[in-house]
């Protein structure tokens, strides 16, 4: 697996010194596990994209529906 960005290692460094220092306010570390999740979600899709064959646009815009907000649920008054 390739080296962590100076961004993951931002990320982890600010996680285990909100565990360390609030063990009981995870809340504290949720933004930074947000940083870590989508930079980590970065570095493997542009591994993959970087190896792949160029897409087709259709399978551009697939991918990129995965990544678009999910509409809203209906409540159960509507």
């Amino acid at each position: 697996m390739p080296a962590k960005t100076p961004e993951e290692r931002r990320a982890i460094g600010r996680i285990a010194i909100a565990a360390r220092h609030h063990p009981n306010e995870p809340e504290r570390q949720l933004e930074d596990r947000r940083t870590l999740r989508a930079a980590q979600a970065e570095r493997y899709i542009r591994a993959i994209v970087d190896g792949a064959p160029p897409l087709t646009d259709d399978q551009r815009r697939r991918l990129a529906a995965l990544l678009a907000p999910a509409p809203a649920a209906p409540t159960a008054g509507e």
